[in-house]
């Protein structure tokens, strides 16, 4: 099984990205997540739908292949990051996205209306959002990374419980169409 991750942002030692790298490593061995990349997306333009963007190509690549979506994106001025919503706009009008189902991260637990925001997105674009999955950990202001995200059996656990409730609704989301 394939999953796509994507973080919402761009800084180098986000702590969204830190998560998402930390589910790659407690990932059973036949599941592999992926983690996108969104910064080489250009401003969302409709007027570029027909033109060969390689990082957009590669994205909606990317997403065909999943089983599943996972996004761990920050909070900015109570709203969705901006990289994300921009990606998220450009993946609106195809077909990659519907009915694809979404894992949310939320490391601020504090961080509430980017993400009610972020739900409504996904919702709006058919995006199914399994809420057995979210998990949310307190990573703000932690300097934890990968590495101190996994050596820290409670934020590992939330992690794992998550995946494998994710896991397993994909699975059964799978034998149900069938």
């Amino acid at each position: 099984m394939k999953i796509l991750a994507l973080s919402g942002s761009l800084r180098e030692c986000s702590y969204n990205t830190a998560a998402l790298k930390a589910l790659g490593e407690l990932s059973p061995d036949d599941v592999i997540v992926e983690i996108g990349e969104i910064k080489a997306l250009p401003l969302f333009n409709p007027d570029l739908d027909e033109a060969q963007i390689p990082a957009l190509q590669r994205l909606k690549a990317q997403l065909t292949q999943a089983s599943g979506l996972i996004i761990a994106s920050p909070e900015y001025a109570h709203g969705i990051s901006g990289p994300m919503k921009n990606a998220l706009d450009w993946l609106v009008s195809g077909v990659e996205f519907p009915y694809k189902p979404i894992m949310l991260i939320n490391t601020s637990p504090r961080a509430s209306h980017g993400l009610a925001a972020l739900r409504e997105v996904l919702t709006t674009m058919s995006g199914v959002i399994i809420d057995s999955a979210f998990v949310s950990i307190p990573l703000l202001s932690s300097e934890l990374d990968k590495e101190g995200i996994l050596e820290n059996p409670e934020l590992s656990g939330m992690l794992k419980a998550g995946l494998e409730a994710f896991f397993c609704q994909i699975k059964r989301s799978g034998e149900s169409a069938l």
